[in-house]
């Protein structure tokens, strides 16, 4: 009789196949996104200490919000996480979650994967996860218009205020994302892509 070992077959493959699913994360219905004219606004600045509060987003929401349940937060060309300790700079929101931010170089559809945990980084004393200054974080600055662009193909995988994960690219920095900004163009207005995974899974 082969009957015990046709059984302990079947019940290997029945757990495999269920290990595999399970394993498996389901990107169909994940949908790119755009939040248009996040309002980014500060005082002070040209020499003066930079102050007034940071606007928050929630990539599960996909909209502001005023609570703690925030993913990445916006004042000027600064963006902060919430994960993390407090930077030490004015007015910022204490970090009640886990969030952190790798960045990668390409096309937001082309990113598939969070990529390894240790390129993650988190606010700190003194530190931003996204760098600050022309061409260290999200954008260049030209001295000459005096005008901000992002820099092209820089992605940024975010792990969420709860540990999901999301990614996006900025767009603009300006009203309405204008073609071709110009000095009268309304500054301090972010307009970026998303796509947010709320599997925990870190695939796109």
């Amino acid at each position: 009789m082969r009957t015990p070992s046709i059984l302990a077959t079947i019940a290997f493959l029945f757990v495999a196949c269920n290990k595999e699913q399970s394993n498996t994360s389901d990107t169909s219905n994940l949908e790119i996104r755009t939040a248009t004219n996040i309002p980014a606004p500060q005082t002070g600045g040209m020499g003066q200490p930079v102050g007034g509060p940071f606007t928050k987003f929630s990539f599960e929401k996909g909209t502001v919000v005023d609570d703690d349940h925030w993913d990445i937060a916006f004042r000027g060309l600064t963006i902060i996480v919430n994960g993390g300790a407090r930077i030490g700079i004015n007015d910022e929101p204490d970090r009640t979650g886990v969030a952190a931010v790798s960045m990668v170089n390409g096309l937001l559809e082309e990113v598939k994967q969070a990529p390894a945990e240790s390129t993650f980084r988190q606010d700190g004393p003194g530190t931003y996860a996204i760098p600050t200054g022309s061409g260290q974080g999200w954008y260049n600055y030209d001295i000459n218009t005096h005008l901000v662009f992002p820099i092209p193909g820089r992605i940024f995988v975010v792990r969420t205020h709860n540990g999901r994960y999301a990614k996006f690219e900025i767009l603009s920095y300006y009203k309405d994302a204008p073609a071709r900004p110009t000095q009268e163009s309304q500054s301090r207005f972010y307009t970026f892509r998303y796509v947010y995974q709320p599997d925990g899974s870190g695939k796109f």
